[in-house]
């Protein structure tokens, strides 16, 4: 390609092996991650067919979906995941697949692990059996899900045949409010552009107020990509993104390191790059958001009013909106702010970092959540958790009447047993509110660290910026 080119553009053909034409390419994959969910299965295929991996060495493995998030677990405390757990630590020593175990520096929730342990790297390109590994992006790395069949593909040869996404571009410049932080900004563009904004696309985030946020933010925008229909999530590294990577177990080392920061410098779009869509959004227009619906893009922001169905014009939206109020058990036209929770779950792939638990430990500290409200912190891996207690965090959430727990998925997509009960309303960290996603019959509302700990001390959905 000449011209101009997208930071999409100069990571794709940078790993072009072959272009098989029509848009499609044969592209090397540098780094493959598995999860106790889908590995298993990818691993089982590969023996299936007497297949070797091909690079053990970029291929990393970690338990998060299906073990238990509970104080002391072991990989068979949820008994129905132990076939999972020990196939996959199995099928990983069997293919010198570095995996790391329940209690082992690098357990976590893979999205989270792959950043802090330097596997994920600006201009590299990663995949995953699993939808938010577009969350890697906020590194500068081309990170998407992939199906089973496409990861044991990519296990065997190292590569995958990919068709090249449609570049689109949001641009988000000014400065964000009080109680305003990135989970805010994705919600807000998801309730601005819709849940199909980003279909067919590689979207690349950029302006002031991205630049301006810090790495684990960059993270936490990128995660909900994927929820825009796209297939990753893209932002720029800069220097906050060289000194996060630098120093970290598989990141490059010294001088190797300075010759890959003096190649990722040039990971940014050039002047004059072409988009296929490219959207301005104004950071003055962000506030604290909260998800009324079933969908991500259900939101408003917290003092806004419960939408009316009758205000759509779309018969399919306006028929969405009421199957989403109706299961919800909300009424249009209230305020949102006021409506009770049963619970309130900070953790997840989106908002489990320890920049996360600091917002959420910084609305709680020296208070105590609401008698009916059960609340539960689950750090995204052994870092975080080890990190966090170093500084105490755990005792200000323990203090407050919250369960600290250990590292996993948990009640996010709650697969693992571990679930709100039928009826119960959840404020939730994670990102993802579909029908039964908590468990059957959950109704969550999607919202920052600093708003569901504001929950959990009301009561009730609440306006952070009153604490």
């Amino acid at each position: 390609m000449t011209g101009p080119q997208t930071i999409l553009d100069k990571i794709w053909e940078a790993h072009v092996v072959r272009d098989l034409g029509d848009g499609w390419a044969l592209l090397h994959i540098d780094r493959h991650l598995l999860h106790d969910l889908s590995g298993p299965r990818s691993l089982m295929q590969l023996r299936e067919r007497g297949l070797p991996v091909r690079n053990p060495d970029l291929v990393f493995a970690t338990p998060d979906h299906i073990v238990s998030s509970a104080p002391g677990r072991t990989g068979s405390t949820f008994a129905p995941g132990a076939r999972l757990y020990e196939g996959l630590r199995a099928l990983s020593a069997a293919a010198g697949i570095h995996f790391f175990d329940l209690g082992e520096t690098g357990q976590g929730i893979v999205h989270v692990m792959a950043p802090e342990m330097g596997i994920a790297l600006p201009g590299a390109t990663l995949i995953c059996g699993d939808s938010h590994t577009c969350t890697n992006g906020g590194l500068g790395a081309l990170a998407f899900g992939v199906g089973t069949t496409e990861s044991a593909h990519a296990l065997a040869s190292g590569t995958l045949r990919m068709q090249r996404p449609k570049r689109m571009r949001i641009s988000v410049d000014g400065r964000l409010g009080r109680g305003c932080t990135a989970k805010d900004v994705i919600l807000h563009i998801l309730k601005t552009l819709g849940a199909s904004a980003g279909v067919q696309h590689s979207i690349e985030y950029a302006g002031s107020a991205i630049r301006a946020l810090d790495v684990e933010a960059r993270l936490t925008l990128c995660n909900l990509s994927v929820e825009l229909g796209a297939r990753s999530g893209l932002v720029a590294p800069d220097d906050k993104t060289f000194a996060y990577v630098e120093g970290r177990p598989f990141a490059p080392k010294a001088q190797a390191f300075e010759q890959a920061r003096r190649s990722w410098r040039d990971l940014a779009s050039d002047e004059g790059a072409s988009f296929d869509r490219d959207v301005e959004l104004d950071a003055a227009d962000v506030a604290p958001v909260v998800t009324w619906g079933t969908s991500p893009d259900q939101g408003i922001s917290i003092d806004g009013l419960i939408p009316d169905p009758s205000s759509a014009t779309d018969p399919n939206q306006r028929e969405s909106m009421v199957a989403a109020l109706e299961y919800m058990g909300l009424e249009p036209g209230k305020p949102i702010v006021g409506t009770p929770v049963d619970w309130v779950f900070i953790g997840s792939c989106t908002n489990s970092r320890l920049s996360d638990l600091r917002d959420a430990a910084s609305i709680i500290r020296g208070r105590t959540k609401a008698d009916r409200v059960t609340a539960w912190v689950v750090p995204g891996s052994l870092q975080v958790k080890r990190a966090a207690e170093a500084e105490g965090l755990d005792r200000v959430f323990r203090d407050a009447g919250f369960e600290w727990r250990e590292p996993g998925c948990s009640m996010c997509v709650a697969a693992n047993g571990e679930q709100v009960p039928p009826g119960a309303r959840c404020v939730s960290t994670s990102n993802r509110n579909f029908v039964g996603r908590q468990g059957p019959r959950a109704r969550t509302h999607l919202t920052s660290p600093a708003s569901a700990a504001a929950a959990a001390l009301a009561g009730a959905i609440a306006d952070v910026r009153t604490f």
